[in-house]
């Protein structure tokens, strides 16, 4: 590979890095990591009780802002 290529893909990367913490879709990938790390006998959520479990819980905190629908 050229020089050119391999600082595009490494761009691509640190792209692709930015806009996963940025939108949230890393959450999970740091939750198993946290709970693997600290706790690694507990169980874990699948990515769906996960998402769930965030959704309800941002809901619940009043500081996260009033939502209609």
């Amino acid at each position: 590979m050229t020089v050119t290529t391999l600082r595009l893909r490494h761009l691509a990367s640190r792209i692709r890095w930015y806009v996963r913490e940025l939108t949230g879709e890393s959450a999970y990938d740091h939750y198993v990591t946290h709970t693997r790390t600290h706790t690694p006998e507990a169980p874990l959520m699948d990515r769906r009780a996960f998402e769930r479990h965030r959704t309800a819980t941002r809901e619940a905190d009043p500081r996260e802002g009033f939502r209609c629908c």
